[in-house]
């Protein structure tokens, strides 16, 4: 079986969006890449981004918002899932890992 590709999305993709592409990069089954809704994210939603993605996770609401007006016709019916996760976080936070594996745990595929 192949692995399913998982897009983590915040607004500047520096803090959360890129400590979720790392702490889930070595899960069994899945692929990550993360970016940003904003235009001068350091890497910016692209329409190949999200036409590669299989599960799309915004960390607010917000950035779900701007996925879906942004990004609809790439966007299709990937699942998107929104984590609830503020921007009060530095990169690999401790908190910040232990709230992203607590959340994304359902979401992820077990082995």
């Amino acid at each position: 079986m192949s692995g399913r590709n998982y897009l983590f999305v915040c607004s500047q993709n520096k803090l959360r969006s890129p400590t979720a592409e790392h702490i889930f990069a070595d899960h069994l089954g899945i692929s990550t890449m993360s970016a940003g809704t904003n235009n001068d994210a350091e890497n910016p939603l692209s329409d190949e981004l999200v036409d590669w993605a299989d599960v799309i996770v915004a960390m607010e609401n917000t950035h779900r918002n701007k996925l879906r007006k942004k990004h609809k016709a790439a966007l299709k019916d990937t699942r998107v899932i929104v984590l609830n996760i503020p921007d009060e976080f530095e990169f690999m936070d401790d908190a910040l890992v232990r709230l992203l594996k607590a959340r994304m745990w359902k979401w992820l595929p077990t082995h």
